[in-house]
């Protein structure tokens, strides 16, 4: 019973709180089953919509090597490992080709993230004033409408393929901050791990299956029909989100009575009563926001430099073809989504089970998750044309990067739930910045496509990566922060 606003808590009551949180934590004897639950319903349709998100994000990269007119010149340097021939069919050439170079290529590859950044925080703040749900929706609905018009934009000219990517990027940008929005009030502290990342891991999932289905595609179809199956699948999706979702668990039509107040419960002391209030001042002073601010900046300069530009290296580098180029560049992110659902279920079971702090299972999954891909990275740089091992260390490189996931990715429900969105927005705006200068400045130091161009491009990656992993370390916290609860005085 004492007022809990912003710092100027009372050292007693932030205490109470706290003492109070985990023990409804931790003795709260009925926990509803996961099978057929609306939270574990909500975490695979959101899954799916990510799916979605990423499978129309990653498909340009792959229709990129097939969009271009051949340059013989690339192939003949010394430095690139000698094409691969395998007995295939003849590849269907039948849509246009364009003459870009490889500048124009970064830009087109760079510029859905233009689009990206400018809706990260609006999003989180849209999101905790009128609802998720709508919002991420129609964001990645949009991304669908215009994925759609790609071809098109592509037949018009490189600066109308940048506006559509830009606009994608608009739309695509609700998608992360709506989402944690959203899992303030359905994720249970001691569940967020598992669910966040069964959520989330739709991106790997995505791109595991958009990288070589598009492959396959542009060898068969040609390199419009990307975009057009793709765009069908996001509609189907969107259908089923309108249909089955709700924004928590008080207005979910066909939630039971039983999970319903378990959630409710299990989050009664970390949500705030309000959306009215938002403590900018003091989230922009917050410390541990900052350090997964940078952490969040780091992971995605190595993450977006190889989404955007795996199939180009994989194809100008190690010689595969349009068909093998696919299949071997979701090899990466099938690896990092298994271990990020593995991720999950073990930062969880570290936590509810064996009782270890959630700060220090988020520190220990960021160093796993960051330090180990900048290492193979830069392995990979230097295993020549030995196409066996650099498949291999760029695989291993990218599936650590997916213990991150129950990293610093979560980190701000821990500090911060009732304002995840909003915090998510502000991260995921700086964490935005790579996707926008990365594949711009890889493609400008590897205009000649050599191998130590692009051993280059992966020390840069590695050495920010590293950084960023001992930033968090150093300043990252897993409890709720003085100013993240308003609570209201009761007399």
């Amino acid at each position: 019973k004492c007022l809990c606003v912003q710092s100027t808590n009372p050292p007693q009551c932030r205490k109470n709180s706290k003492t109070s949180r985990v023990q409804n934590q931790h003795t709260n004897s009925h926990t509803p089953p996961a099978c057929c639950s609306s939270r574990y319903g909500l975490a695979f349709l959101s899954c799916y919509g990510f799916f979605v998100a990423y499978a129309l994000r990653v498909n340009l990269s792959v229709a990129m090597v097939d969009m271009l007119k051949n340059r013989s010149s690339v192939n003949n340097s010394s430095s690139v490992c000698p094409h691969h021939s395998i007995p295939v069919p003849k590849h269907n050439h039948t849509a246009s080709v364009y003459d870009w170079d490889s500048e124009t290529q970064g830009w087109i590859l760079g510029s859905f993230f233009y689009g990206y950044i400018l809706t990260q925080i609006p999003g989180g703040y849209l999101a905790r004033k009128y609802g998720a749900k709508w919002l991420f929706g129609i964001g990645i609905l949009c991304t669908v409408i215009f994925t759609l018009l790609t071809p098109v934009a592509a037949d018009l000219g490189a600066g109308y393929l940048i506006a559509v990517r830009v606009l994608e990027g608009i739309g695509e940008g609700v998608s992360y901050p709506a989402m944690h929005a959203m899992w303030a009030s359905w994720a249970p502290p001691l569940e967020r791990s598992r669910l966040l990342t069964i959520s989330y891991t739709g991106a790997q999932l995505g791109t595991v299956v958009a990288l070589p289905l598009s492959g396959q595609i542009c060898f068969y179809l040609d390199w419009t029909y990307v975009f057009y199956i793709f765009g069908a699948v996001g509609l189907l999706w969107f259908v089923l989100w309108a249909y089955f979702v709700s924004n928590s668990p008080s207005l979910h039509k066909r939630i039971s009575e039983d999970e319903k107040t378990y959630i409710m419960a299990s989050l009664k002391n970390e949500l705030s009563p309000t959306t009215d209030y938002i403590p900018w001042t003091s989230i922009l002073k917050s410390l541990p926001l900052w350090a997964i601010v940078v952490a969040h900046f780091s992971y995605n300069w190595t993450f977006y430099t190889l989404l955007t530009l795996l199939p180009t290296y994989m194809n100008d580098i190690l010689g595969f073809s349009i068909q093998q180029n696919g299949m071997l560049s979701a090899l990466p992110y099938l690896g990092c989504w298994l271990l990020a659902l593995l991720g999950g279920q073990l930062a969880d079971l570290l936590r509810e089970k064996y009782l270890i702090r959630t700060v220090i299972v988020r520190k220990a999954f960021t160093i796993v998750g960051m330090v180990g891909p900048a290492v193979f990275l830069v392995a990979a740089g230097y295993t020549g044309c030995n196409y066996v091992l650099a498949i291999a260390f760029l695989t291993l490189s990218s599936s650590l990067g997916g213990v991150s996931a129950s990293g610093f990715n979560i980190n701000h429900l821990d500090i911060a739930p009732s304002y995840a969105g909003i915090l998510l927005g502000i991260t995921n705006s700086f964490a935005t910045i790579p996707g926008m200068v990365g594949p711009v400045i890889a493609r400008s130091l590897t205009k000649s496509n050599t191998i130590p161009e692009w051993q280059i491009v992966f020390y840069i990656s590695a050495a920010i990566n590293i950084f960023g992993a001992v930033f968090f370390t150093m300043f990252g916290k897993g409890t709720l922060q003085p100013w993240a609860v308003q609570r209201i005085h009761i007399r």
